[in-house]
């Protein structure tokens, strides 16, 4: 019995985190932002699909792909972690918070900014490691550009 128990920690039996592309990581993170407050509007959409667009160098065929792939991983998650930590082990502090400013663009597109939305672009943030007076300068950027 003792070693049937043992044999649930070795390497092979430990279920590992699927290794995401930057790409579909950096789709999936942007589509948290949409699903926060479980209303999905057309502007969201739009925003979603455009703010990826800055992120990614992608024929239109491809793109599709990763928007809905990267819906569908969001979808699925159990954490952001699997995400956000492809994001930091490819991207330069810069890139984190344009990825910070693209969250708050798909957030402001349908004019509100919900409660939820703002939630999980924080804990977003967090994992990103982009400092909390980074997190307030960008979100103010995006909405005073937004208003």
């Amino acid at each position: 019995m003792l070693k049937k128990m043992l044999a649930l920690f070795e390497p092979e039996a430990v279920e590992q985190t699927p290794e995401h592309s930057v790409e579909l990581a950096t789709a999936a993170l942007l589509f948290e932002v949409i699903r926060a407050d479980n209303e999905t509007t057309e502007q969201e959409r739009e925003s979603y699909k455009a703010q990826l667009k800055k992120h990614v160098s992608l024929s239109d065929d491809e793109l599709q792909t990763i928007l809905s792939e990267g819906e569908k991983h969001a979808h699925d998650a159990v954490d952001l972690v699997q995400f956000t930590r492809r994001l930091n082990d490819v991207f330069t502090q810069p890139q984190k918070q344009a990825v910070l400013e693209s969250l708050w663009h798909i957030a402001a597109a349908d004019g509100v900014i919900d409660k939820h939305e703002e939630h999980i672009i924080r804990r977003i943030s967090d994992l990103l490691h982009i400092p909390h007076s980074q997190y307030i300068q960008i979100k103010l950027r995006v909405l005073d550009n937004e208003s």
